[in-house]
């Protein structure tokens, strides 16, 4: 997809009954894929084709020797008609294509500073499972009233913590509980693959704990603690009401390597200061 043409718009279901009706209370939510209006049964060739991206994705350039491996793309959603365009990326001699990424004070491992990293590829950017994952996201915050009238703006992250031997240590950035943008922002987090790794669970707080481990909370400062496990089970959060983290993971005790493979995707309506 060039990005000079939305795909084809998709009908989306009812969500009435879906646990993602929680969003709006409490600032989070979770549920298994079907819940969110997808399901890795459904479109089993372009799961499978979204699984084997994983297994080829680059290593996080600014996590060498981290185990940590990724890709990002960035796209715009207009509401008035529906468009979903993937924005170009910027010319690279080692990736091809790399889109920028700036989290501004909300990541401590990299306060300010602008990252670049490889692009989803192009094949990928037309798997309509993927498509109509972003597509549910967006559906899910129609609540919000600036969902319906600006530009939404979407980064999708591939992120792969993959480890292969004992004493492996692999880590997201920011190791704590943190936050991803600021007010208007969601993120959502759709479990790709998970297989001989332990670790990797998921917690939920309020958002004066970012900055901190979770063992360093009062129980009453956290909302919520579990472990993504099915293929597309998902979480989202609304940024500025919690805060959130995942833990490390290490090998697992059955043979082979291990890996958790997570799609994340942040929405954000496009803000203005002019």
């Amino acid at each position: 997809m060039d990005g000079s043409r939305p795909e084809a718009a998709m009908v989306l279901p009812d969500r009435r009954d879906t646990d993602a009706q929680a969003l709006p209370e409490r600032g989070f939510a979770r549920g298994r894929a079907a819940e969110f209006g997808f399901s890795a049964d459904q479109c089993p060739e372009d799961f499978q084709q979204l699984a084997a991206a994983f297994a080829g994705l680059p290593e996080d350039p600014y996590a060498p020797g981290g185990k940590r491996f990724r890709r990002y793309s960035r796209l715009v959603y207009l509401p008035w008609n529906e468009g979903l365009f993937w924005i170009p990326g910027i010319p690279d001699n080692r990736y091809g294509s790399v889109a920028e990424y700036h989290q501004g004070r909300y990541n401590p491992d990299f306060t300010q500073l602008r990252r670049r990293f490889p692009e989803v590829p192009e094949m990928l950017q037309r798997n309509a499972l993927l498509l109509q994952i972003i597509r549910s996201d967006i559906a899910q915050l129609q609540w919000l009233e600036e969902m319906a009238r600006t530009p939404i703006y979407i980064g999708l992250h591939m992120v792969k913590l993959a480890v292969g031997n004992r004493g492996d240590v692999a880590v997201s950035s920011p190791n704590c509980l943190h936050q991803d943008g600021g007010a208007n922002m969601f993120t959502f987090a759709h479990l790709v693959d998970c297989h001989n790794v332990v670790g990797g669970e998921n917690v939920i707080a309020t958002p004066e704990s970012a900055g901190r481990q979770p063992e360093e909370l009062a129980p009453e400062a956290i909302h919520a603690q579990f472990t993504l496990a099915e293929p597309l089970e998902t979480y989202v959060v609304h940024d500025h009401r919690v805060s959130h983290h995942v833990s490390p993971v290490r090998l697992g005790d059955a043979p082979g390597p291990g890996q958790r493979s997570i799609l994340i995707i942040g929405v954000a309506p496009f803000v203005p200061d002019f």
